[in-house]
């Protein structure tokens, strides 16, 4: 389980298909002693599993339904990555509850200035648009964002400087494709309704 607030940008080093599956180095500033051997990782909105580390780097596998469902496939050496290590009992709560589970790709397709801040707009498949509301939590990236506005299938996002120098948004431009994992409240109260609708 993660909150959704980056505590590193790391860089793919190594980028390797064996057989299946996909092998990641990332290198990472990440202290050491938050993580170890089979430890989660939140990598841009992914939760995957450390199988080897070392001195400021780590190694994840990752199976082709993963590569399949986020936008690892667009993901080579020299990519930066969003990271968070798993909590530990105690750690504050700052951002949301993400458990690294994606549940689609959203496509930006607005960019803009606004002042010292930046607006996003992102498009999310039909079937997802009743999960966003106003003033509510969304993962973008492994990003804890608030949703500022929603029309229909599309919502929007404001990234203050500190977001905007401390993740990789800053490298975003319209049309690139984030992982995206609706707030888990906003998916249980959907399933609610849905049921009282039967």
């Amino acid at each position: 389980m993660f909150t959704g607030l980056v505590r590193d940008v790391g860089e793919i080093t190594g980028f390797e298909r064996q057989g299946d599956n996909i092998r990641i180095t990332i290198s990472s500033n990440l202290p050491q002693n938050t993580y170890q051997l089979g430890s989660s990782i939140l990598c841009s909105g992914i939760c995957l599993t450390v199988v080897e580390f070392g001195e400021g780097r780590f190694v994840m596998e990752v199976s082709p339904e993963t590569v399949e469902k986020t936008n690892i496939s667009s993901w080579n050496v020299g990519t930066k990555i969003n990271l968070e290590p798993s909590l530990c009992m105690g750690d504050e709560l700052g951002g949301h509850l993400v458990f690294g589970h994606v549940d689609a790709l959203a496509t930006i397709t607005e960019l803009n200035e606004d002042g010292d801040s930046w607006r996003f707009t992102f498009e999310v498949p039909e079937n997802l648009k009743s999960y966003f509301a106003s003033k509510g939590s969304v993962s973008l990236d492994g990003i804890s964002l608030t949703v500022n506005e929603v029309n229909d299938n599309r919502f929007g996002v404001c990234i203050i400087p500190h977001t905007w120098t401390h993740t990789t948004l800053s490298e975003r431009k319209v049309g690139d494709k984030v992982n995206l994992e609706v707030d888990m409240l906003a998916r249980y109260v959907a399933r609610m309704l849905e049921g009282r609708a039967a």
